[in-house]
């Protein structure tokens, strides 16, 4: 951390340029940050292997007299340059006007995958124009396979490169953005939490230059070093960055926001603009331009509808075949505990659920039967914050239920009470319903039904405070979708095989 005592202020230097027009196939070239140049060519070679594959199984999957052209025999280096060379091409071809390698879409967010499916779609429509217009004999088994199996092994390919860059960016701290946030402090040090959260992200401020002045930021500690009264492009070539991130109110000026985007043609470095509004996510956003000024429009969340109905019906059917399936699990668990301690097999403890009604919650006994009474002398050994009690090294814990809880099976039984509509899958944990009412924003929870797991449990579970935790089941709450849903159960698998955060 450091403190802002000091700046080198100088009086702001007049753009280069204010927007002259340049030729459109001049390209600047970035001054750091070029991990995107062979990741971009790591990307080009694996798609054209992914679309020569796939044509390749097609062939082998299919007759050869029927292998794209019913008359392939005939003349087979023509069949083979097609399926071969001149597919895989147009793949490629069609990826790029697609824009799916454009850097600003590589390893975050779901956009690069959109554009690739949206490039598949191109690719069966120009071979199926292409097709009639020429009036070639094709087998639609084999065309279909190829067409098919390269769109699956394009996006499994930029599944598994993603996954390779984010291992990279959250252990060698490369492959990433410079930014350097422009801003009020306040504003710049919440996009500075805000964008180190997520380390996978590759977004790296390493400077902020305020715009409040020097008075307002005195002896506040800050992570990066702190500008002030500086020229923008100089100071970003100074600090080694490639993206300007404009905070909050930076450009509540009007025209300087454009003005900025003038200053920086040319200079190959991008600007983002920051707007003070956390925790909302893209499909409730949407900009809309009126006479040239964009409107950042922000939907109502979706609770209700058919998206909730489809939620609800597979929250019944997992349920149900849950419990049937889990039998012979039930029983062998049952019998642990009983061995292990006298007592009753299930915990019902009061929960608070949706819109503020309390229900009991089933779970499998972790603790001695005594644990309630133990509890007074233990308040002082609590290791969270907040309105939940969490050791590590509980005593009331048996060993059986230590088990229990580091693999999670000891949540199971709640899969009764989504069955009853009591609970879901996925949604905020239920809290306790000793606690007393739920006030100001933690209130907000009740909006939905609480889940068995959630993005609390897949970010971190125990292991994070009572605000981050606070602060992620209202993002859910604010941007749920089912496509969110089954996102946050494929998490779940790897945070329960893990054990990240059980105790």
């Amino acid at each position: 951390m450091r403190h802002v005592d000091s700046f080198e202020i100088q009086p702001p230097t007049p753009p280069s340029h204010n927007g002259v027009p340049r030729s459109a196939w001049a390209r600047a070239r970035r001054r750091v940050s070029r991990w995107h140049r062979p990741y971009i060519a790591l990307l080009l070679l694996l798609d054209f292997g992914a679309a020569a594959v796939a044509s390749l199984i097609a062939i082998e999957a299919f007759d050869q007299s029927r292998a794209g052209f019913y008359n392939a025999d005939v003349d087979p280096t023509w069949f083979h340059t097609v399926a071969f060379v001149l597919l895989p091409l147009g793949w490629m071809v069609t990826l790029w006007t697609n824009r799916a390698y454009d850097r600003r879409y590589l390893g975050l967010g779901p956009d690069e995958f959109k554009r690739v499916i949206r490039a598949g779609v191109a690719v069966v429509a120009a071979v199926s124009f292409l097709a009639f217009a020429t009036k070639t004999d094709l087998s639609r088994y084999t065309v279909g396979t190829a067409l098919l199996g390269a769109l699956l092994l394009i996006l499994l390919n930029r599944i598994l490169c993603r996954f390779v860059l984010h291992v990279i960016r959250r252990n060698v701290r490369q492959a990433g953005h410079r930014m350097v946030l422009v801003g009020t402090l306040p504003e710049c040090l919440e996009v500075y939490t805000a964008v180190t959260r997520v380390p996978a992200a590759g977004l790296v401020p390493v400077a902020i230059h305020i715009t409040d002045g020097y008075a307002a930021s005195r002896g506040v500690q800050t992570p990066v070093p702190v500008y002030a009264g500086r020229d923008i492009l100089a100071l970003v070539r100074e600090v080694g960055g490639d993206t300007i991130a404009v905070c909050g109110s930076a450009s509540a000026e009007p025209g300087e926001l454009r003005r900025l985007a003038w200053q920086l043609e040319g200079s190959g470095v991008d600007l983002v603009v920051a707007p003070q509004l956390t925790d909302i996510a893209g499909p409730r956003v949407h900009i809309r331009p009126i006479e040239g000024l964009p409107l950042l429009y922000v939907e109502e969340p979706t609770l209700s509808g058919p998206a909730l109905l489809a939620k609800n019906l597979m929250d019944k059917a997992a349920a149900g075949l849950g419990l049937l399936l889990l039998v012979p699990v039930f029983l062998a668990i049952g019998l642990a505990i009983k061995i292990s301690d006298r007592g009753p097999v299930f915990f019902r403890q009061p929960r608070v659920g949706h819109e503020g009604r309390t229900f009991r919650v089933w779970k499998f006994r972790t603790m001695y039967v005594d644990a309630e009474d133990r509890l007074a002398s233990l308040v002082d050994q609590n290791e969270t914050d907040g309105m939940l009690f969490k050791m590590k090294e509980d005593p009331r814990v048996f060993p059986v239920g230590r088990f229990l809880r580091a693999s999670s099976l000891d949540e199971l039984p709640q899969l009764i009470n989504v069955l009853k509509g009591e609970m879901s899958l996925v949604g905020p944990r239920p809290l306790p319903a000793d606690d007393g009412d739920f006030l100001g924003d933690v209130r907000r929870r009740l909006l939905v039904r609480p889940g068995m797991t959630g993005l609390w449990q897949v970010s971190g579970r125990s292991d994070l405070s009572w605000d981050e935790a606070v602060r992620l089941d209202l993002y859910y709450v604010d941007n749920w979708s089912l496509t969110y849903d089954l996102s946050i159960l494929w998490r779940t698998v790897g945070v329960v095989l893990a054990r990240k955060g059980a105790y």
